[in-house]
């Protein structure tokens, strides 16, 4: 007997708010098969609002509701039947979240949910990386966002830590993570994977996706670190104009690239890692996971 359902997760970042539509196929006597159906992105990019003013503009406020009430058609035009709205970073900064995310209930329908950086962390890691790592190997997992970038060290298999640091690609755009964040980031990391002989990286976020498919590798197939420094310093000898017009980089991708790429590059140096795996999942497939395990909360259509 096959049973075919459709669930929704919402993802609300300080670079851009994402809907990921995915079937779940549940076959009697087989695994459950988790399918992307759809994906939208919106690069309503939230964090330059909260991170510099404190909350979100009248601006971005309107083109929230307007993004939300699109997304609640969609949803109700695919049958979705579950969905969990999620909000990071930005939203958990803004001063106005509270009265926007009611306003959005009340206008649009969805419910909301601002959550922490370790919850965040704790709902990326319930991905399925078990069907992209090695079980005899250690990985540090680091998902770069627009405000903040989770991290954590899985071995054998198994999650052992889990840290959110408020350094994001938003965040360095605008010249406001200070130097003590990343010294606390350097310590982590280095005191966490010192224990290990070899580690590498898994690296979630839509800047590593885009640079991966650049690169032309096969799925499976590791980035090193030597292309990615290359590329790094490719990319800082165009301008932002030119990383849209030569290089074919979309206006809200052109400027967070360069400190995202920052970010992982550091992950890579202090953790000692060579290679970097891009599995292409993240914060909205681990929403979904998450409501089919029941391990969230979820809104039933």
């Amino acid at each position: 007997m096959l049973k075919i359902q459709k669930y929704a997760a919402i993802d609300i970042g300080s670079n851009a708010v994402r809907l990921l539509i995915s079937n779940i196929i549940e076959q009697e006597g087989e695994p459950v098969v988790f399918k992307k159906n759809s994906l939208v992105r919106v690069p309503i990019r939230l964090g330059a609002d909260v991170f510099i003013h404190g909350d979100i503009s009248e601006y971005n406020q309107v083109r929230m509701i307007d993004t939300m009430k699109a997304f609640s058609l969609l949803m109700k035009s695919h049958g979705v039947v579950r969905y969990k709205a999620c909000a990071t970073s930005a939203m958990r900064e803004a001063k106005n979240s509270i009265a926007l995310t009611n306003k959005i209930s009340k206008v649009c329908g969805i419910n909301i949910d601002i959550i922490g950086g370790e919850e965040e962390a704790a709902i990326i890691a319930e991905t399925d990386l078990n069907r992209f790592i090695d079980p005899n190997k250690t990985y540090l997992y680091v998902d770069v966002g627009g405000g903040s970038t989770e991290f954590s060290i899985i071995n054998n298999g198994e999650k052992i830590k889990s840290k959110s640091f408020r350094i994001g690609t938003v965040r360095l755009l605008n010249d406001i993570v200070k130097s003590e964040t990343w010294q606390e980031l350097e310590r982590w990391i280095k005191d966490n994977t010192k224990q290990y002989y070899k580690i590498e990286l898994i690296g979630s976020g839509g800047n590593i996706n885009k640079i991966f498919k650049i690169s032309g590798k096969d799925i499976g197939k590791p980035l090193t670190y030597f292309y990615l420094t290359s590329y790094y310093k490719m990319l800082q000898n165009y301008s932002y104009e030119e990383r849209i017009t030569k290089l074919n980089l979309n206006q809200d991708r052109a400027d967070v690239i360069i400190p995202a790429t920052r970010i992982y590059l550091s992950a890579m140096k202090w953790s000692g890692a060579k290679d970097i795996y891009v599995p292409k999942i993240g914060l909205s497939d681990g929403i979904i996971k998450s409501i089919y395990h029941e391990t969230v909360s979820s809104v039933t259509v």
